[in-house]
């Protein structure tokens, strides 16, 4: 076979591999500002890395249809591996909402932590009505044995624009971490 050959038949297809590709498109949601600051009882707080149900932890955006099914769309990616944002928003949001000592494990200081948090969550995904919902139960562990230890659950619902698409629930999403550090310092922490 003459090498002009080769070359146009290797020209054709990747011309042809370039016209059934798709554009991926990754998001990640602003942090978005916690809306008052709640005193606590503990000046420093660890937070155990946030358990997401199995289609939440993926990297496919996942969203709910109106008869509940959940649907992956392979077009579009979170920005961030989904359980380590999830984490790292809530820690940052705790830490504006309370102005205490907050961090994910491993606990990066030399002290000991005063609290653990461990979040566990059954349910974070946008619905097709636009609402994003998290469900789930956390966790309160002092270090102190006289304080009571606390399991609370919690349930968050969360609006957003469902004509603006993926960016509105990759907001909704970091606006739902937000009012779950909310919900965890005045119910959880005080």
């Amino acid at each position: 076979m003459r090498l002009d050959r080769i070359i146009a038949i290797v020209v054709a297809s990747l011309a042809l591999a370039a016209c059934g590709s798709t554009e991926i498109a990754r998001f990640a949601g602003e942090a978005a500002a916690p809306s008052e600051r709640i005193g606590i009882r503990y000046a420093s707080v660890s937070v155990r890395e946030i358990s997401l149900p199995t289609y939440a932890s993926a990297e496919f955006l996942v969203t709910e249809a109106a008869d509940g099914s959940l649907v992956e769309d392979p077009d579009t990616l979170w920005a961030d591996d989904p359980v380590r944002d999830v984490t790292l928003g809530f820690a940052r949001a705790l830490t504006t909402i309370t102005q205490a000592r907050v961090a994910p494990d491993p606990w990066p200081y030399r002290s000991v932590p005063e609290a653990t948090v461990d979040i566990r969550v059954d349910k974070f995904v946008a619905r097709s009505d636009g609402t994003f919902v998290a469900t789930g139960q956390y966790f309160i562990a002092p270090e102190d044995e006289d304080q009571p230890e606390r399991a609370i659950g919690f349930s968050i619902s969360t609006p957003y624009l469902a004509a603006v698409g993926m960016q509105a629930i990759a907001g909704a999403r970091s606006r739902t971490v937000t009012a779950l550090a909310e919900h965890v310092a005045r119910y959880g922490l005080r």
